[in-house]
């Protein structure tokens, strides 16, 4: 299982959200409004079977392509437990 993290401009919010609902995403946790360089920005993260993380990572990676100036990135990395 893997730990799939991603950070994105805030005003981006709505676009993600429906990609990710698309995408089949049942659940994640959402924190809103940190800070970077580009002004306010959100955090998702979603635990993912290893099987499924090439397809959400498409799903960024059609969404990187489709909107390039926004400040997208995903992250991934091994999840031990979750309860």
């Amino acid at each position: 299982m893997k730990m799939f993290f991603m950070g994105y401009d805030d005003y981006f919010d709505e676009p993600i959200t429906e990609a990710f609902a698309g995408a089949g995403v049942r659940s994640y946790l959402k924190l809103y409004k940190g800070t970077r360089s580009s002004g306010k920005a959100n955090a998702v993260f979603i635990p993912v079977p290893d099987e499924e993380l090439p397809a959400l990572l498409e799903v960024v990676r059609g969404l990187k392509a489709q909107y390039p100036d926004v400040g997208i990135r995903a992250f991934t990395f091994p999840l031990e437990e979750c309860v």
